[in-house]
């Protein structure tokens, strides 16, 4: 018999794939936690129905928010995920020597641990000596810090349920309290597709660009995502992500990826004509 995944994309749209097997599933404090095996994208973690990540397509989103952070700022030293329990995003920050904190803090010590049991190639990362991991809520989190960090990874699923108050005015201002002059935030956008993702996505952007004197807006093709589609935020003090855009510094760090280049850096930031004109409409 056979056995498929389904997530609902909209009310009209929906994601199958066959899968082989189930490895893991458990309710934590926060959510329903799912480890399944597809033929076609490999092992995945889907958080209350939704995919969160497959081996075949997570390295897109892990390099993006952070090379291109890391390709503008020229100094980074401290570095906050909010989110990040599968320790994909702080994997790939551990590859820069110059860095000297990395601080991951996860609401769902259950994600953490069937993270290390099932992606133990993400999870690597935690066993850096940089890296220190709270099981913490991210916005309390964030109410104490101030000036402390050069740059700020939002890596909160979506604004529902427990992580809601990752996408609020509240936590945009925390942020900007915890970066340093010239600190950087990047931030999972959505995708700007479909209707019922749209009204969230243009209400991200209304609070980062109300809240940062730069806000400008990348994407990547994730074909696990809604649409396959997905925009990040970049969000920033002082740097222009094009403008301060070091792409000889940043090669000369060597540093291994699969998706992103320093010529893909500045095609993310050049949108489809639907995008900035909903982007537009919003800033005005």
């Amino acid at each position: 018999m056979e056995m498929w995944f389904s997530e609902l994309h909209t009310t009209n749209v929906k994601l199958s794939m066959r899968i082989e097997k189930q490895l893991f599933s458990g309710v934590s404090d926060c959510q329903r936690i799912d480890v399944l095996v597809s033929d076609e994208f490999g092992k995945f973690l889907a958080l209350d129905g939704e995919i969160l990540f497959s081996e075949k397509d997570e390295f897109i989103y892990d390099e993006m928010v952070t090379h291109v952070p890391m390709a503008v700022h020229p100094d980074v030293k401290s570095v906050l995920i909010i989110g990040g329990g599968d320790g994909g995003v702080a994997k790939e920050f551990t590859q820069y020597k110059s860095i000297e904190r990395i601080d991951v803090v996860e609401p769902d010590e259950m994600l953490v641990d069937v993270c290390k049991e099932y992606f133990p190639e993400l999870t690597v990362g935690f066993e850096d000596e940089r890296v220190h991991v709270y099981i913490q809520d991210g916005l309390r989190f964030l109410r104490s810090k101030t000036a402390e960090y050069d740059l700020i990874i939002n890596d909160a699923t979506d604004p529902f349920g427990y992580t809601e108050g990752l996408f609020t005015k509240e936590f945009y201002g925390s942020c900007f309290k915890a970066l340093k002059d010239d600190g950087i935030m990047v931030y999972q956008h959505g995708s700007p597709f479909y209707q019922e993702d749209k009204t969230e996505c243009v209400k991200m952007h209304r609070k980062a660009y109300k809240s940062f004197p730069v806000s400008r807006v990348f994407q990547a093709h994730i074909p696990t995502c809604s649409s396959g589609y997905w925009l990040f935020g970049f969000a920033s003090k002082k740097y222009h992500p094009l403008n301060d855009f070091k792409a000889d510094r940043w090669n000369s760090l060597n540093i291994k990826t699969r998706y992103y280049t320093t010529n893909l850096h500045r095609g993310a930031f050049m949108l489809p004509r639907y995008v900035e004109d909903m982007l537009e409409e919003e800033e005005k």
